[in-house]
């Protein structure tokens, strides 16, 4: 019979919650979440379930970190649905759920120690939201050592994120393995997101366009990164209601491309676009110049 799900409020109790599996030398994959739990989530604990097998342990965190909304940000305004996560949680097969509260997290208030994104948090969602990815990689570094995971698990649809914190967990040598999940969408191809529910019908309608607009970009990658950018921006004159932040090709590390990369370079198309007031991200990978020759991709 399966345990049911577990919810600890604070460290210590989560350290309990974990200590057989510490004993058992149970493996414990995490991932980390602010809550509002959409089928994408799911996705994340189920393949966070596959990591570890039946014997281990899946940690999912349920944490509005206040360290990452910056001025103008609205963190009251970010959906909270408590009861609704738990049944995601456990439908899922997680076992433990850490709820806790602000000051469990940072129990000294503002933290004097953060983690510096370097120039990586700068660009991209970076440049639109300064300091956000230096509050996202301060709070996983501070959650990575409180569920202390043998495996984390991150959406690929907010990519900066994910590479991010892969660099952190490589530059500090934290022994934690990454592992990035395809982005989940909704039938027209729309990105599953926390805040899609901020549109009404109509701007819904609007935003499915996104994703025809990476698809454009990406239909076009074997002709390089110049090609990619120009047949995304004719789809986007297509699209009504789009406002524009960044459409860009970078390699797979958020790097920059040559415009003729060689055969087989691994990409990315990445964009941010407002629909009313709705901010949304989305990305795809690319495989520019084309499949090398007699290799694999």
């Amino acid at each position: 019979m399966t345990p049911p799900l577990a919810v600890a409020s604070d460290r210590h109790e989560l350290g309990l919650r974990l200590a057989d599996a510490r004993r058992a030398g149970a493996a414990v994959a995490f991932v980390p979440t602010m809550g509002a739990l959409h089928a994408g989530h799911a996705c994340l604990v189920r393949a966070a379930r596959d990591r570890v097998g039946p014997e281990g342990r899946v940690v999912v965190s349920i944490f509005v970190n206040p360290l990452q909304f910056g001025p103008g940000e609205d963190l009251e305004r970010y959906p909270r649905s408590f009861d609704a996560d738990l049944a995601v949680c456990a439908r899922e097969g997680a076992d433990v759920v850490y709820a806790p509260r602000v000051d469990d997290v940072y129990p000294g208030g503002q933290p004097a120690v953060n983690v510096s994104p370097g120039p990586l948090g700068e660009v991209l969602e970076g440049a639109v939201r300064p300091g956000h990815f230096r509050g996202v990689l301060t709070v996983v570094a501070k959650l990575f050592g409180l569920v202390r995971p043998d495996v984390a698990v991150f959406g690929e649809k907010d990519y900066q994120q994910l590479v991010l914190v892969r660099r952190m967990v490589a530059d500090l040598c934290l022994g934690v393995e990454v592992v990035g999940v395809e982005t989940q969408r909704e039938p027209d191809g729309l990105a599953l997101s926390s805040r899609n529910r901020y549109l009404d019908p109509e701007q819904r309608q609007r935003a499915s366009a996104l994703i025809r607009v990476l698809e454009a970009g990406r239909s076009a990658q074997e002709r390089g990164r110049d090609a990619v950018l120009g047949s995304a921006r004719v789809e986007l004159r297509r699209a009504h209601g789009l406002d524009l932040d960044y459409l860009v090709v970078t390699d797979a590390d958020l790097g920059d491309l040559p415009a003729a990369p060689p055969p087989g370079t691994a990409g990315r198309l990445l964009a941010a676009v407002r629909v009313g007031g709705t901010r949304l991200i989305d990305n795809l990978p690319l495989t520019l110049g084309g499949t090398p020759t007699g290799g694999d991709r």
